[in-house]
C-alpha cells in the first residue's frame, strides 16, 4: 500500500530529470577550449614582437616573463567566464526544484564545463600551446643570455671534449697557446695540435674537478711557454687569466640556469592560481547565467 506525501510536500518530476545536462556542459567546455586556443595564439604573436635579436633591442626576460604570466591569467579568466556562461544558459530548466538546489547545479555546471575544458586543453593541445607559449619566453630567454648559453656549451664541450669541437674550447686553447711572436710557427702544425690536445685534456679535467692541480698547472705552465716563447712566469700569469675567465662563463651559465628556473616556477605558480580562480568564474558564471535563464523563462510564462 502506497503511503501519500507529507502534508505541504511539493510532488515534482524532479525524480525523472537529470541533475546534470551535459550537453550544456560540453557546449561550454567547447567553447572555452576554443577562446583558449585562439587567445593564446594571440599572445604568442604579441609576446615574439617583445623580442629582438638585436643586443640591446626587444624587451628584457623579465618583462616578457611577467607579460606571458599576465597573458595566460587573462586567458583563463576569459575562456572560464564564457564556458560557464554557456553551460549555466544552456541547462535544461529544472521544475520543482529549490532554489539553492538550482543554484548549486548551476554552480556545478560552470565547474564541470572548466574541468573538461581544462582536461581537452591538457590532453589534446598540451604539447602544441605549450610550444606557442612558450615561444616568447624562450626567444626573450636566447637574447638576454646569449652569452651565457654560449658559456653552457662551452663548459659542456670542456667537460666531454670526446663530444666534439667546440668553439669556446678552441678559444680557450688558442689563448694558451698564442705564440709570443705570431710570426713563429712554435714546433710546427703537429706539435701545436697534440700540445693543444693535452690542453683541453687539462681544461676538461680542471673543470670537472672544480680546480687545476698544482702539478697539472707547473706542466701546463711549461707547455705553454714551449709553444709560445713565453717565460713560465708568464705562462702562469696566462693560465690564471684563463681559468678566471672559465670560472666566469660558469658563474654565468648557473645564473642564466638559475633565472631559467625562477621565470619557469613562477609561470607554473601563476597559472595554477590561474586555474584555480578560473574554476570559480566559469561557476559564478554559470549560476549567474542560469539564474537570468530561469528569470526570462518565468517572465515569459507570465506575459503569455
Amino acid at each position: 500500500m502506497s503511503q501519500s506525501p507529507p502534508v505541504g510536500q511539493v510532488v515534482s518530476g524532479e525524480a525523472s530529470q537529470s541533475a546534470v545536462s551535459w550537453s550544456a556542459i560540453i557546449v561550454g567546455a567547447l567553447a572555452a577550449s576554443t577562446i583558449t586556443v585562439i587567445l593564446t595564439l594571440v599572445g604568442s604573436g604579441l609576446g615574439l614582437t617583445m623580442v629582438s635579436p638585436w643586443p640591446g633591442s626587444g624587451a628584457g626576460l623579465t618583462a616578457v616573463a611577467a607579460s606571458t604570466a599576465i597573458g595566460l591569467v587573462a586567458v583563463q579568466w576569459i575562456a572560464s567566464a564564457v564556458g560557464g556562461y554557456l553551460s549555466g544558459r544552456l541547462r535544461t530548466k529544472w521544475v520543482g526544484v529549490r532554489s539553492d538546489e538550482v543554484f548549486f547545479r548551476d554552480t556545478a555546471h560552470g565547474f564541470m564545463s572548466w574541468a573538461l575544458a581544462t582536461l581537452l586543453i591538457v590532453t589534446l593541445l598540451g604539447s602544441g600551446l605549450t610550444s606557442a607559449v612558450g615561444n616568447s619566453v624562450q626567444a626573450a630567454s636566447t637574447v638576454a643570455s646569449g652569452a651565457a648559453s654560449g658559456a653552457t656549451s662551452g663548459m659542456v664541450g670542456l667537460a666531454d671534449h670526446s663530444a666534439g669541437n667546440s668553439p669556446s674550447i678552441e678559444y680557450f686553447v688558442d689563448s694558451l697557446l698564442r705564440p709570443n711572436d705570431p710570426s713563429s710557427n712554435a714546433g710546427g702544425p703537429d706539435a701545436r695540435a697534440r700540445s693543444a690536445g693535452e690542453v683541453t685534456r687539462l681544461l676538461a679535467q680542471s673543470v670537472a674537478a672544480g680546480s687545476l692541480g698544482d702539478d697539472d698547472k707547473a706542466y701546463l705552465a711549461r707547455l705553454i711557454a714551449a709553444n709560445t716563447g713565453l717565460s713560465e712566469g708568464d705562462a702562469n700569469a696566462r693560465i690564471d687569466a684563463v681559468l678566471a675567465r672559465i670560472e666566469e662563463t660558469k658563474t654565468e651559465a648557473r645564473e642564466a640556469a638559475d633565472a631559467a628556473r625562477k621565470v619557469g616556477a613562477t609561470l607554473a605558480l601563476v597559472s595554477a592560481l590561474a586555474l584555480v580562480i578560473g574554476a570559480f568564474i566559469a561557476s559564478a558564471a554559470a549560476a549567474l547565467a542560469g539564474s537570468q535563464r530561469d528569470e526570462d523563462e518565468d517572465l515569459f510564462v507570465e506575459r503569455n
